[in-house]
């Protein structure tokens, strides 16, 4: 069940361009979409998904289980208020963290919050860490990590290899330059200008940066650029059939983000494609996929730090290959498999709780 199925220009908020994803996305399942009352419909506002039928929907289907992603939006507290009223166990899968300080009504109501809920998917270390901070008992955790379809993208990356040398030329990066990428939207929480200061202050020369992405921190991002002489090429978006292309093309990627980057897909995407990632610590996913097996970590905002980071990359081909090899190594554990185990061993522990209940005699 979906809240709405965002058109072109709703998918786009915060891309900077209007678009819809290039691979499937509803094939291969039943699926419906829920009448969305809300007055202004978006998937990036709490009040832009309100389904207000989950409620008579669920008291007919009468599942054995419900799950629901977070509490992003109004449809998801609907979704876990309707499964308690029907007496439906509901499971989340949720990606906040304690990352990002919070304040303390809101950690209580974190706690209230997460009481009602019969599992959790943890999608990593840190994700897992919230949970545990809020009094979830273990008993009520399951792995479910975030993913992508590692396969799709390794094959992707393994058909392109050949033409790395025609992909590079084609964004004006030498072929002895280190190529660093920073892929996702232009936006402050995702920090690319620190990026551009760490290059700059490196004095290392042969080095490119390939921003893919868009946003409305690019003109400054440009003007940065030229102004203090490093070399970079703007490509804008590339949906994903496409983003294989800036893998193969790039030797590393580099995601500084603050904390309001709860995962950041991105690195498994470019773990997939044989990348080793740099990120900061405040980036969710850092725990679990990076460290000096796999590229390096440094903390958020230091741009000295993160200048020392590439100052070693670039200079190390053979540290960039071993590391290559980490990363895919590394990425292989967070996958769609991954997910499906987890997801089947909460089903598990939530319907047999719901049967033991109902073979409980009344007093």
């Amino acid at each position: 069940l979906y809240a709405m199925v965002p058109d072109a220009a709703q998918q786009g908020a915060g891309f900077g361009v209007a678009f819809t994803w290039d691979v499937p996305l509803l094939e291969g399942y039943r699926w419906r979409a829920l009448r969305n009352v809300a007055r202004r419909p978006s998937v990036t506002r709490f009040g832009g998904c309100d389904t207000p039928e989950l409620y008579g929907e669920f008291r007919r289907r009468r599942w054995d289980a419900v799950l629901v992603n977070g509490w992003v939006t109004k449809t998801c507290l609907q979704a876990l208020l309707a499964a308690r009223r029907a007496g439906i166990p509901c499971i989340v899968r949720g990606e906040a963290n304690n990352l990002r300080p919070r304040a303390p009504w809101k950690r209580v109501l974190h706690r209230l919050l997460l009481s009602q809920y019969a599992a959790c998917l943890y999608i990593g270390r840190a994700n897992r860490d919230f949970y545990r901070s809020h009094h979830v008992p273990e008993d009520h955790l399951f792995f479910g990590p975030y993913c992508v379809d590692n396969d799709r993208f390794a094959a992707a990356a393994a058909a392109l290899t050949a033409r790395r040398s025609d992909l590079r030329a084609h964004w004006g990066i030498a072929r002895e330059s280190c190529c660093l990428l920073f892929a996702g939207k232009l936006e402050a929480k995702k920090r690319p200008m620190d990026l551009v200061t760490a290059v700059a202050k490196a004095r290392t020369s042969g080095i490119h940066l390939l921003f893919v992405g868009d946003g409305s921190l690019r003109p400054a991002c440009e003007d940065a650029c030229r102004r203090l002489g490093v070399a970079a090429t703007f490509v804008g978006f590339l949906n994903q059939s496409n983003m294989p292309s800036a893998y193969v093309a790039a030797d590393a990627l580099v995601l500084p983000s603050d904390a309001g980057e709860t995962w950041g897909l991105v690195v498994n995407e470019a773990m997939a494609c044989g990348l080793p990632a740099i990120v900061s610590d405040q980036v969710g996913c850092h725990a679990d996929l990076v460290d000096a097996s796999t590229g390096s970590v440094f903390g958020c905002g230091d741009t000295e730090a993160l200048s020392a980071c590439i100052r070693r990359l670039a200079d190390d081909s053979e540290m960039r290959s071993r590391l290559s090899t980490g990363a895919r190594a590394r990425v292989a554990a967070y996958s769609v498999e991954a997910l499906t185990a987890g997801t089947v061993k909460a089903l598990d522990a939530v319907t047999r709780m719901r049967k033991k209940i109902r073979e409980v005699p009344p007093l």
